[in-house]
């Protein structure tokens, strides 16, 4: 069995795009699906659906936050050591235009820069000809026992 205290960042965000431990359960309130990891980058897709309206009847900007909050952590969780966590400290989210409803969205989280404390990573929310819907900032800050 594994254990994710034993592992590195890399390793667990693997584990989780290969199935072997269980969407957490943002996975289920805002449907997103990793695709793609590797060291400080991830590719995760994601549609909106009529449980994300706001009150004008459109998507609410939490999904895009929630989705570019996800890939810019799990970005980040990938340059992790063995036992370390991290925790958002700055989100920067530039909406660029509307989300559409029942579109295939590609949310790629990349990260450039890290240090002894603190993590900094960009994401990008797009459909699939590349327009671009959201874009993010992140910092992140990493947590050791």
């Amino acid at each position: 069995m594994l254990n994710p205290a034993e592992m590195t960042g890399l390793e667990v965000m693997q584990a989780f795009i290969n199935g072997e431990f269980p969407a957490p359960g943002i996975a289920k309130t805002i449907p997103m699906t990793p695709t793609e990891v590797e060291l400080g980058r991830v590719v995760f897709i994601a549609t909106a659906d009529e449980r994300h309206t706001n009150p004008l009847g459109g998507v609410h900007g939490g999904f895009a936050a929630t989705v570019l909050d996800s890939v810019t952590g799990c970005a980040t969780h990938t340059m992790l050591k063995a036992g370390e966590g991290y925790g958002t400290t700055d989100l920067n989210i530039k909406m660029c235009r509307p989300i559409p409803f029942g579109v295939k969205l590609i949310a790629e989280g990349k990260v450039i820069n890290t240090g002894r404390s603190l993590v900094i990573s960009e994401g990008y929310l797009c459909d699939e000809e590349g327009k671009l819907y959201a874009h993010a900032t992140a910092t992140n800050m990493i947590l050791r026992k």
